[in-house]
């Protein structure tokens, strides 16, 4: 789940990005709310894999899982950086 809300995250961004002449700030805030869901969804899968003491699951995925959900919100906050520095010129 976490990696369809990065997924929408970067695209609304992207889609920030190329509706800034428009304003449209709904993009805006879409990219930021689909960025908190991934960083949610992450922490809750992770929390249900302890509950159920899937410690092999664990140890396998977290390190790659942490590194994808580090390079989606990163470039979240990339894209959205881009958006601003181009809305202020």
């Amino acid at each position: 789940m976490w990696l369809i809300f990065g997924g929408a995250a970067i695209i609304t961004a992207l889609l920030n990005i190329m509706n800034y002449k428009n304003r449209a700030d709904i993009f805006r805030f879409l990219s930021l709310a689909f960025t908190s869901l991934t960083v949610c969804a992450f922490y809750a899968d992770g929390a249900g894999r302890v509950i159920r003491e899937d410690w092999a699951s664990l140890m396998d995925t977290m390190p790659t899982i942490s590194k994808a959900l580090c390079i989606c919100v990163a470039l979240s906050i990339i894209i959205n950086s881009i958006s601003l520095i181009k809305f202020h010129r």
